[in-house]
C-alpha cells in the first residue's frame, strides 16, 4: 500500500465530533444515528444504516449533545435524545465488553486462574489484567505487584464481579484472567478506553495502587 492509500484511509477513520468541532480518531468517538422514529440511537459497532453522528467517548460529551440539542442541529432534522443517553452508552459498552470476553475465550486468547494468570504476565504474554471486581484483595494484589514489574506492564480491568465473568466465560466464578496480547486484545482496548470515558475501570474501594492504564500505541 502506498503512503498516499494510507493517508486517505486514516483519513476515513477520523470524524469530526459534533459537541467540540475537533477531528478526531474514530477510535476515541462514539457514533450515533437516527433511529426510525427519530430518537438517537448509540451505534457502537458503526454498522446501522443512516448518517452518523459523532460524539468524544465521554459522559460529559455526550451529556452536552443531548442536552443542548446537538444531534438535531447536526442531522438538520428533528431528533429526541433520552436524558440518560449517556447512560445507555456506558451499559452498551459493558455489554459489548463483557461479550467480546467470551468470544476470546473461545478463541483462546483468555487464560482464566491464578497460577495461568501469573505465569502470562510474567512471560510477558498478557496485554490486559481481568480482575473480579469482588475478589479477595490478596490474590489480586500479588498480581498486581507481579504485573508492576513487566515492561510494559498489562493494563488492569475490574469492572464485572465474579459471577459476571464467570457467565460469560463458561465458568461458575472466574477470579484471574489475562487477556493476551494479540489482534483481539487491541480490539478490547479501543471499547475499553471508550467505556473509561463514561465509568472507572477499577472499584473505589481497591486499595492497592493500579498499574498504569495502557498508554496509547
Amino acid at each position: 500500500m502506498t503512503s498516499v492509500a494510507r493517508t486517505h484511509a486514516e483519513a476515513a477513520r477520523e470524524r469530526r465530533d459534533i459537541v467540540s468541532g475537533e477531528v478526531m480518531a474514530e477510535a476515541r468517538l462514539i457514533r450515533f444515528v437516527a433511529g426510525p422514529d427519530g430518537a438517537v440511537v448509540p451505534d457502537l459497532a458503526r454498522k446501522l444504516p443512516g448518517r452518523g453522528m459523532w460524539v468524544a467517548a465521554d459522559r460529559a460529551s455526550v451529556e452536552t449533545a443531548a442536552k443542548k440539542g446537538l444531534f438535531a442541529r447536526s442531522a438538520k432534522a428533528p431528533m429526541k435524545a433520552s436524558p440518560d443517553l449517556a447512560e445507555q452508552v456506558s451499559a452498551l459498552l459493558r455489554a459489548r465488553i463483557l461479550n467480546a470476553l467470551g468470544l476470546a475465550r473461545k478463541a483462546g486468547d483468555l487464560t482464566s486462574g491464578f497460577e495461568k494468570v501469573s505465569s502470562a504476565i510474567s512471560s510477558g504474554k498478557a496485554a490486559w489484567l481481568v480482575e473480579a471486581s469482588d475478589g479477595a484483595a490478596d490474590g489480586r494484589g500479588k498480581l498486581l505487584r507481579l504485573a508492576r514489574h513487566q515492561s510494559p506492564p498489562p493494563g488492569v480491568f475490574g469492572v464485572f464481579t465474579a459471577t459476571e465473568l464467570g457467565l460469560a466465560l463458561g465458568g461458575e466464578n472466574v477470579i484471574h484472567t489475562a487477556f493476551l496480547a494479540g489482534r483481539a486484545a487491541e480490539r478490547w482496548t479501543e471499547d475499553v478506553r471508550r467505556l473509561a470515558g463514561f465509568s472507572p475501570l477499577l472499584p473505589e474501594d481497591w486499595r492497592e495502587e493500579p498499574v498504569e492504564a495502557k498508554r496509547e500505541p
